[in-house]
């Protein structure tokens, strides 16, 4: 389901699953991440559901909190994210220890050309405090791979929809990801 007009990188709070039928196959990624087979396997088979809370501390500056939940009895991961481009170390038993990093950007200052391509650019789309479109994230994880991350929206299929584009790297590998989320409105 496309996502609203009203969710935007300024709130992204909201329930999203990601659409596997328009998303890339994330298992080579997963893979290179050093995530096992059978997790794999797991999360091939099960229904990845994000639960978002976007808010602002006392101090203004912006969380996104996100609850991976999975069908299938796959335990899912948590994000905690601060939008202050400041590292912060995680520990995540799918991923182990990691150091990651968010902001705001705009689409101009993104440097890797895949990550910078389809994405939706007109001003409904600026969330950010200054006006920015989309979110980065830098993590880079003890096992010895980073991932360089954009979120924002595009219009896939001709809705739009919450996307995330992926470049993980490790060593001389580099591998491109783009995962599809529809939005989920619960029947009442």
């Amino acid at each position: 389901m496309a996502a609203p007009a009203s969710v935007t990188i300024k709130d992204l709070s909201g329930t999203f699953y990601m659409n596997k039928t328009l998303s890339d196959d994330p298992d080579p990624v997963l893979a290179l991440q050093g995530v096992s087979w059978i997790t794999r396997s797991l999360i091939s088979l099960a229904t990845v559901y994000l639960n978002v809370k976007q808010y602002k501390d006392d101090a203004g500056v912006v969380h996104i909190d996100i609850d991976q939940v999975t069908t299938g009895g796959l335990q899912g991961t948590t994000e905690l994210r601060t939008l202050d481009w400041e590292k912060r170390e995680h520990e995540d038993h799918i991923f182990g220890k990691l150091h990651g990093q968010t902001r705001f950007i705009n689409t101009d200052a993104i440097e890797d050309a895949y990550l910078k391509e389809g994405w939706l650019e007109g001003d409904e789309e600026k969330g950010g405090p200054e006006g920015e479109l989309h979110i980065q994230s830098h993590v880079e994880a003890v096992a010895g791979w980073t991932a360089d991350m954009i979120w924002g929206f595009a219009e896939i299929d001709g809705e739009r929809r919450y996307t995330r584009r992926v470049v993980v790297t490790k060593g001389d590998q580099v591998l491109k990801v783009r995962l599809i989320y529809d939005y989920y409105v619960q029947a009442e």
